[in-house]
């Protein structure tokens, strides 16, 4: 005698899998645009760190730094230049850097 497999039953096997799968990538998605927002909250924190660096430095010294390099090493600047690329234009002491700060690509 055959067993006849109802659609309780078929259903009991496959739905439990299938919400889960979906709660699974849900949770997937949530997680990659958490890490995006963060990526990007980091970036302008560092140009904002920069920023204030090269305000600090003008009110200081009465010029803006010269290059990233000045930043660094006289007002404790860091960039993690693994993840970080900073483009830092200065065209005169008298005038505020233009300050860019792109995310590198792995």
């Amino acid at each position: 005698m055959k067993k006849k497999i109802g659609l309780r039953t078929l259903s009991g096997w496959i739905l439990p899998p299938a919400v889960a799968a979906a709660a699974l990538l849900c949770f997937s998605v949530a997680l990659d645009g958490l890490e995006s927002g963060r990526a990007e909250e980091d970036m302008r924190q560092l140009e904002e760190a920069v920023r204030r660096g090269c305000v600090a430095c003008y009110a200081a010294e009465g010029r803006y730094p010269p290059d990233l390099e000045y930043l660094k090493e006289h007002y404790g600047i860091q960039v993690d230049e693994g993840r970080y690329t900073v483009r830092y234009d200065a065209f005169a002491e008298n005038l505020m850097p233009d300050i860019t700060v792109l995310e590198n690509t792995p």
